[in-house]
């Protein structure tokens, strides 16, 4: 009777999770129906008849009731002050015509006095009829008085009306910046849209409504774990927000895992590579965020060749090689992993010959990403795999812009759009994310994106390229071990293995198994990080 006794003392403080549909990610037991955690990691993974032994009295083993358990899910690229912000303040996601923008916006003036700034982010036109821009006298209508701004969903452009322009003093003789555009109509006006560095041409003389950073952080960290995300991988933050979200994950206000990057070339990134990384298992900074063109959308993404639609643009480049190609020198050498947004294939073509400049004589296995590798000229994509770069997309930017890339690019550029499947073919590994505030930051739409290469209503189109869609397997992995690997994390997260943290995705559906249509809608029944059940459905 004494082993037995002894044996409940040392087990009481384990956690069981049993009678679950448990999908490990590990080739060598790939289901199971339990788990058992120890100080949040992983000390068994086995069947309920197995697991029987680890229930000691006192012992509260969690039942799944037949749930699917994947590995925690993580999301590569999330803007997580951004999608806290999207929550708390004027939110325009899914505004689906632009009468109904002019509805909001006049609900939104009336509670601001006059002469206060409006502003607001969300919308896209994607869905509009016509599919076009709003210009500031659209905004005039509803708001003559109060200066006005909303940013775009994909945040590289925005629309100001008359009173913001005249206030920032945006004229027709005002010049586009560099790596900016501000839209003019046929005589030279401007418009009221503003593309990426010329946002700051309105933006710094936006007197916004106080958004508390620290809340809109916590929030958007609540929002991750509440879709099912285990770990963010924040795509670009200042070094003040660096140390707000270090302090937050530090006190346990933020429950996620958080792997962060500041931004460069620039002062931020200077004093990375200089005092180097810091490395833990709740908070990791290791890396620089270069921001290299715009977006596809609003026409700022640098293609090889015109737009299609627009062919005296073929957008721009937000950043200047000849001071990026310094700080990645530093950089590699420093152990500083660099992330590099690059949407048209000029931009990641030049991305990739900036790389690979660096590469030469390193001799060391840098891990360097591009986020989003949208738009590829075919005979770049086997670069990838050739010289490890990791390619850092989101799945549901494909079932969205495919609604308007045929007009942007034409229909012969799409073969070299959205190309899962043959840059994993060429090796290449592909790491998923949501872009959130852009998309919506929900881990089970990217996977719906990524193996349906359809819209959430199900449609698909000339030039959707179904090919390049991936099978659930692969799916799967993008969301759980190249994520993993692309944060230098393969050995600790990823998979459900003993040794490894114990963070889990608890779904209420097998989204390996049910019907397309079905995986959006799944349920989040519960989010499991370090053993610890953070949300619960």
């Amino acid at each position: 009777m004494l082993l037995p006794l002894l044996l409940s003392l040392a087990l009481g403080s384990d956690q069981v999770f049993w009678r679950g549909n448990i999908y490990t990610g590990d080739s060598h037991r790939p289901r199971a129906q339990a788990v058992v955690v120890r100080n949040g990691r992983f000390i068994f993974i086995g069947s309920d008849l197995e697991v029987g032994r680890f229930i000691a009295k006192g012992t509260h083993p969690v039942n799944l009731d037949g749930a699917t358990v994947l590995p925690g899910l993580t999301d590569s690229h999330f803007h997580i002050a951004g999608v806290g912000a999207r929550e708390m303040t004027f939110n325009l996601e899914g505004v689906p015509s632009l009468r109904e923008l002019q509805n909001r916006l006049k609900a939104e003036v009336g509670k601001h006095k006059a002469g206060e700034w409006v502003t607001g982010r969300g919308w896209i036109e994607n869905s509009w009829v016509p599919q076009e821009f709003p210009t500031r006298y659209d905004l005039d209508q509803v708001s003559p008085d109060n200066p006005v701004y909303l940013v775009r969903a994909d945040g590289h452009a925005g629309i100001a009306n008359s009173k913001a322009l005249e206030v920032a003093g945006v004229t027709s003789d005002t010049k586009d910046p560099f790596g900016g555009k501000i839209n003019r109509d046929k005589d030279g006006k401007p418009t009221g849209m503003l593309l990426d560095g010329a946002q700051g041409l309105v933006g710094r003389k936006i007197v916004e409504e106080s958004v508390d950073a620290e809340q809109a952080l916590i929030k958007g960290a609540e929002f991750a774990a509440a879709h099912g995300l285990c770990e963010l991988q924040v795509a670009g933050s200042s070094w003040s927000e660096r140390e707000m979200l270090r302090r937050l994950v530090g006190a346990g206000k933020i429950k996620v895992r958080i792997y962060d990057d500041v931004y460069g070339p620039g002062p931020d990134a200077d004093r990375l590579i200089r005092e180097g990384p810091i490395v833990g298992e709740r908070f990791t900074n290791r890396g620089i965020k270069v921001i290299f063109d715009g977006a596809l959308g609003s026409r700022g993404a640098a293609l090889l060749k015109s737009y299609e639609d627009v062919p005296t643009t073929s957008g721009f480049y937000t950043a200047k090689p000849e001071q990026v190609a310094p700080m990645l020198a530093k950089a590699l050498h420093a152990g500083i992993q660099v992330e590099t947004h690059a949407i048209g294939d000029r931009a990641n073509r030049e991305v990739l010959d900036l790389y690979e400049a660096a590469f030469k004589g390193a001799g060391k296995a840098a891990r360097w990403r591009i986020e989003h590798a949208q738009i590829l000229d075919p005979a770049d994509i086997p670069r990838f795999g050739r010289l490890g770069v990791i390619a850092s997309m989101q799945p549901s930017h494909a079932i969205g812009d495919l609604h308007f890339a045929p007009k942007r690019l034409g229909m012969k550029r799409l073969a070299g759009a959205y190309a899962w499947n043959a840059l994993l073919k060429t090796g290449a590994i592909i790491a998923a994310g949501s872009d959130a505030p852009v998309e919506r930051g929900d881990p089970r739409i990217e996977f719906y994106a990524a193996v349906g290469r359809r819209d959430l209503k199900g449609y698909t189109g000339p030039g959707w390229h179904p090919e390049q869609a991936v099978t659930r397997e692969q799916a799967f992995k993008m969301l759980t071990i190249w994520p993993a690997y692309a944060a230098f994390e393969e050995k600790i997260k990823g998979t459900i293995q003993v040794g490894k943290l114990a963070d889990m995705t608890v779904l209420g559906a097998d989204i390996m198994r049910i019907p397309l249509a079905d995986i959006p809608t799944t349920t989040i029944r519960m989010t499991v990080v370090g053993g610890e059940i953070i949300y619960r459905g």
